[in-house]
């Protein structure tokens, strides 16, 4: 196996520590029309996942 270098896999601490705030969300919505559900899916801040979720 190859060597990598340490400089590559040096990863920014405060990046990956904010990426952690964030949670993709999906959500079922049932169409009127037909009657079939589709799906809404976002990326959403984990103080806001259940006003995501409770919002029609």
């Amino acid at each position: 196996m190859a060597k990598v270098a340490k400089t590559a896999i040096k990863k920014d601490l405060k990046s990956s520590a904010e990426s952690k705030n964030w949670s993709k969300v999906v959500r079922a919505v049932r169409s009127p029309k037909t009657g079939a559900y589709t799906f809404k899916e976002s990326i959403v801040h984990k103080d806001k996942v259940k006003d995501f979720l409770s919002s029609k």
